[in-house]
């Protein structure tokens, strides 16, 4: 090979090398471009998922706080009630649907009784339509409670059985589901009234039916 030749030769080499390395620093240019690509969509995807987590929860502890508000406004005897369905896992959405207080005015248990008269049982049929249009599984809580006469022992015996009296009827008559109502007493240690006098006696002679789901 002549000189010539090989001045030519290495001419070309460079030439092509040249070319070669353009062509790498393009593409490489390029991986960069779309890894850079990449990575603003993953950031802007992750920040798109970040604001939507912050609107959950924004709505979240609205609802909690919504909540929260419903429940203060519910009696210490339903609020209990609640809180114990929702220990025992029965609940399908945790609320109270409503609740109903049966006094001396609709249910009159005389002194010492848990016997129902017909008035009591026309209000607890009124009651069980109610339950009944719901339409929907509940569960109740049927809460027994006394006037003040009477030993503790006593009344809490008797609270209880206002409240089964109750139940029994509610099952025996309009086939509520005895398994899906709760009952219990009170005693005299919630009273509606804090008076001594015979109306305070008689308001607090009562049953307090908590509906839930």
């Amino acid at each position: 090979m002549t000189k010539r030749n090989r001045v030519a030769l290495v001419g070309v080499t460079v030439l092509v090398a040249g070319a070669f390395g353009c062509a790498t620093s393009t593409q490489v240019d390029q991986k960069i471009a779309a890894a850079t690509a990449k990575t603003d969509q993953k950031i802007e995807t992750v920040e798109t998922q970040v604001e939507d987590l912050q609107t959950k929860q924004k709505a979240t502890d609205s609802k909690v706080d919504a909540q929260g508000q419903e429940i203060a406004k519910l009696s210490q005897s339903a609020q209990e009630a609640l809180k114990r369905a929702q220990e025992a896992g029965i609940l399908a959405k945790g609320k109270v649907v409503f609740e109903q207080t049966f006094s001396e005015d609709r249910i009159k248990f005389r002194s010492g009784s848990a016997d129902l008269n017909d008035d009591a049982r026309t209000a607890l049929d009124e009651f069980a339509a109610k339950v009944k249009d719901l339409k929907r599984p509940v569960w109740m809580e049927i809460q027994g409670h006394t006037d003040s006469t009477g030993t503790a022992e006593i009344n809490d015996a008797l609270g209880e059985k206002r409240a089964e009296a109750v139940r029994r009827y509610l099952a025996r008559k309009h086939q509520l589901p005895i398994q899906r109502m709760a009952t219990i007493s009170y005693g005299d240690t919630l009273p509606a009234d804090p008076g001594k006098g015979n109306k305070a006696r008689a308001a607090n002679r009562r049953v307090v039916l908590v509906v839930l789901e």
